[in-house]
């Protein structure tokens, strides 16, 4: 619901780029909503290798592109660097000099939706990636998790901090809360390349990213669907999970968002235990990996 929610917004604020004048009368969300679930059925009913093939053309060449962008924006800001980093780094670890009296709440809410959208950046700990990981061709487990620790560094440490020091060097007015990120991210573009072509390109650019997790989270549904009732109940699931999409995008986005949070850190519970009982399973492993002098070279 969260992604089609997201693709849903991008696209709407693209075509009011392009025609201020239109009016929201709902029908915007109910095609692009149709549109996404049937997509997403011609691929999700055609298996896990269509998925993949899907997905592994759609993310790294938007990935670069969307790095190009953010360069390009930051590089004509160029001075402005540097009070970036200063404000991160002070929000971060002196509110009071940033926030004043009402510093404590807003470090509070910093922290609460940090720790909300975290679990959208990477899935780290959340369990589910780990389906798409037992899925892969390596030579063993440790090579594998290392790849997971790559992923959640290229997504979150590179992808969202270029993101951040987009819009906060681009001079955009910042109103923590109010504006969603694919808003601030397209006047932060738009500051360099315009309205309509960083509209046009933010919509593209978070179809295929949200699009690809849709996939993705679509074959998590299954899999586990599959483990619990039997492979003829994934079908069901399946139907159901395309009927969420069109939900998610005819939804309003605080409804969504507080659906999606919910039952992300219900996710969480479970996995943290799990991971906690496993842990020596994990050392001795990741001892024996490392341990071994041929691994290493």
């Amino acid at each position: 619901m969260s992604q089609a929610n997201s693709i849903m917004d991008s696209i709407k604020n693209a075509i009011i780029a392009f025609n201020p004048d239109m009016t929201n009368n709902g029908l915007t969300e109910w095609i692009v909503g149709i549109l996404l679930a049937s997509v997403t059925a011609l691929v999700l009913f055609g298996g896990i290798k269509r998925i993949g093939s899907v997905t592994e053309k759609f993310i790294p060449f938007m990935s670069v592109l969307y790095i190009i962008f953010t360069l390009v924006v930051i590089g004509s800001n160029i001075g402005n660097i540097i009070p970036a980093l200063k404000m991160i780094v002070v929000g971060a670890f002196n509110p009071q000099a940033v926030l004043g009296a009402a510093a404590g709440i807003a470090l509070k809410n910093a922290l609460i939706w940090g720790l909300r959208r975290s679990a959208f950046s990477n899935e780290a700990g959340l369990g589910s990636a780990a389906i798409a990981h037992a899925a892969a061709q390596t030579p063993g487990p440790v090579q594998q998790g290392l790849f997971g620790i790559f992923e959640v560094f290229m997504d979150t440490i590179v992808i969202c901090t270029l993101t951040a020091l987009t819009i906060i060097t681009s001079g955009i007015e910042i109103e923590f809360g109010v504006v969603p990120g694919s808003a601030l991210i397209t006047a932060a573009f738009a500051t360099v390349f315009g309205q309509k072509l960083a509209s046009l390109f933010i919509a593209f650019a978070l179809m295929m990213f949200a699009y690809s997790t849709i996939l993705g989270w679509a074959l998590y549904g299954t899999r586990c669907t599959q483990y619990l009732f039997g492979i003829k109940a994934s079908r069901i699931y399946q139907l159901i999970f395309i009927v969420i999409v069109v939900v998610g995008c005819v939804s309003p986005i605080e409804a969504v968002w507080n659906l999606a949070d919910t039952f992300n850190g219900l996710m969480a519970i479970p996995n943290f235990i799990a991971l906690f009982l496993l842990s020596p399973v994990l050392f001795k492993t990741v001892k024996e990996f490392f341990g071994d002098k041929n691994n290493l070279q």
